[in-house]
C-alpha cells in the first residue's frame, strides 16, 4: 500500500479529533468498570474508540479494524487492518496522571506502515510513516545516540498477568537497574514506545503487551532509526509476548541483559 501524504494528514487529523474527547473529558468524574482484577476502562475509551472507527472508516474503507475495546478474533494477516488503542494509560486517565494516549497503527499485510501516537493531555502528535520519517508536533525526531548501557534511561511497564509473571519481571528490572542509568514507567506502552523514538527513552521494553499497544510505536521507532526486536532479536510483530524497542546502539546489550 502506498502511504500518501495525505493520507497519514488525514489520519492524524482524526486521530487529533477522536483524542479531543479525552480532553474534553479530563475534569469531569470518571465512570469506571473493571475488565479484569486491575484492567480497568471506561466510557471515554469506549466513545474514542468509536469516533475512530467512524472517522478512519471514511479515510480507509477496505481497512479492518483491530480495537482494545471490542477485541474479536481477528488477527494480523494479508488485509489492512487499522491496529487501535483508543486509551491507553486507562488507570493513569483514571488517576489524572497525564500520560495517556491515543495509539493508532495500519496494518498493511506485512508490517505496519503508518503510526499515530497522541497524548492530547500534553498535546504531542507523534506521527510515523514508511519512507515517510517520524515526526513529533511535525518536529522531525530521531532516536537517541547514547552507545552503552551505563548512561542508558530505560523505560519498562508491567502487564496486567503481573502476579503470574512476576518472577521474570523482578528478575529483568534488578538487571536494568543495576546496569543502567535508570529505569522509567510512564504506565503507557504508547508513551514509552513514542519517548524512545523521540531519543527521551534510549530503549523500552515489556512482556504481555498486545498488538494495539504496540503497532505505532513500532512504527515510529523503526522510522525514527531505532530497532524493535522480541527479547532474543527475533523480528517482532504486533501482539508477541516480549517486545524490546531501543535506539539500536545498545540493541544487543540489551538482548544480553534480558537474557543473563
Amino acid at each position: 500500500m502506498n502511504i500518501t501524504s495525505k493520507l497519514i494528514q488525514e489520519t492524524v487529523e482524526a486521530v487529533e479529533k477522536a483524542g479531543s474527547l479525552i480532553s474534553q473529558a479530563w475534569d469531569k468524574p470518571r465512570n469506571i468498570r473493571y475488565k479484569g482484577p486491575i484492567d480497568l476502562v471506561t466510557d471515554t475509551d469506549v466513545a474514542v474508540e468509536e469516533e475512530l472507527k467512524q472517522l478512519l472508516g471514511k479515510i480507509l474503507p477496505e481497512a479492518g479494524f483491530l480495537a482494545e475495546e471490542s477485541a474479536n478474533d481477528t488477527i494480523l494477516g494479508s488485509e489492512p487492518l487499522w491496529i487501535i488503542d483508543p486509551l491507553d494509560g486507562t488507570t493513569n486517565f483514571a488517576h489524572h496522571i497525564p500520560f495517556v494516549a491515543v495509539s493508532v497503527g495500519l496494518w498493511t499485510g506485512k508490517q505496519v506502515d503508518m503510526g499515530i501516537i497522541y497524548l492530547p493531555v500534553i498535546k504531542e502528535m507523534f506521527q510515523a510513516a514508511r519512507g515517510h520519517g517520524a515526526f513529533c508536533n511535525n518536529k522531525s525526531i530521531r532516536v537517541s545516540e547514547t552507545r552503552i548501557l551505563k548512561p542508558a534511561l530505560i523505560a519498562t511497564g508491567f502487564p496486567y498477568t503481573v502476579i503470574k509473571e512476576i518472577d521474570s519481571i523482578i528478575k529483568h528490572m534488578r538487571q536494568a537497574l543495576t546496569n543502567t542509568r535508570g529505569v522509567r514507567r510512564c504506565g503507557s506502552a504508547a508513551t514509552d514506545l513514542a519517548y524512545t523514538a523521540a531519543g527521551r527513552f534510549d530503549g523500552f521494553y515489556e512482556i504481555g503487551l498486545n498488538p494495539w499497544d504496540t503497532a505505532a510505536g513500532l512504527c515510529l521507532i523503526e522510522e525514527a532509526g531505532g530497532q524493535v526486536t522480541t527479547f532474543n532479536g527475533d523480528a517482532y510483530l504486533p501482539g508477541m509476548h516480549e517486545i524490546l524497542g531501543t535506539n539500536g546502539l545498545i540493541h544487543e546489550d540489551m538482548i544480553a541483559l534480558l537474557n543473563k
